[in-house]
């Protein structure tokens, strides 16, 4: 997908086609929520999306994530953690974000118990067979749900994946769903799936994606890091 146009346009092109692609799937389009990824791009252009009704935003790096957290902390946002989490940062991540996308392992799922806080959670599926990829193994997924349903302070929303490289989108978040459907027998309520960006989102709501999570297509080109 192209990002021409302004911020305001980008951002209602993919509003249609969301609700186009809920409708070719019944769906409701309310019943999806668009996190915008925000990475390497300033705190003004996160007002801006804020000014134009975007109140879930989602970034990869903690640091970053931390810093326009705080920054922005006048207004009233929801922040989704959406890269690979380290143990050791897990309990900072938690002060500030509303859900977490990325849980993958145990030592991660340890570090965020809580007695105190309860923050939102989805398990990353790794759809490829390199180990090296964020998520779990399918033959650990039941393992890792259940952890996660006996640790306070996570409360499990479903299941999150990328599709890989050169599968075709839809059959990669055909297999999400089932991995959804199966977890949903040990957890009822983790009905959620985290799928689908700028290039395959439509693809994702095909196949029940409930959580986009959307870059390019809406903010534009991606600054180079600093």
């Amino acid at each position: 997908m192209t990002a021409e146009g302004s911020l305001s346009e980008r951002l209602a092109a993919v509003k249609a086609g969301v609700a186009d692609a809920a409708s070719r799937a019944g769906r409701d389009p309310r019943a999806i929520t668009t996190v915008v990824v925000t990475k390497f791009h300033p705190v003004a252009l996160i007002r801006e999306l804020y000014g134009l009704g975007v109140r879930n935003f989602g970034e990869s790096r903690h640091q970053e994530a931390q810093a326009k957290a705080a920054e922005l902390g006048d207004l009233d946002l929801d922040w989704h953690f959406i890269g690979q989490l380290q143990s050791k940062k897990a309990r900072q991540v938690r002060n500030y974000a509303r859900v977490i996308h990325s849980l993958d392992r145990s030592s991660v799922v340890n570090a965020l118990a809580s007695d105190t806080l309860t923050v939102d959670c989805f398990v990353q599926l790794n759809l490829t067979d390199d180990p090296a990829r964020g998520g779990v193994a399918d033959p650990g997924l039941e393992e890792l749900v259940e952890r996660v349903l006996v640790t306070p302070g996570l409360n499990l929303l479903g299941v999150m994946a990328v599709a890989p490289v050169g599968e075709e989108p839809r059959s990669a978040f055909a297999r999400l769903r089932a991995a959804s459907e199966r977890i949903q027998r040990i957890a009822p309520g983790a009905r959620s799936i985290s799928a689908g960006m700028s290039g395959d989102y439509r693809a994702a709501i095909l196949e029940g994606a409930t959580h986009l999570r959307i870059g390019s297509a809406i903010t534009g080109i991606r600054p180079v890091a600093g």
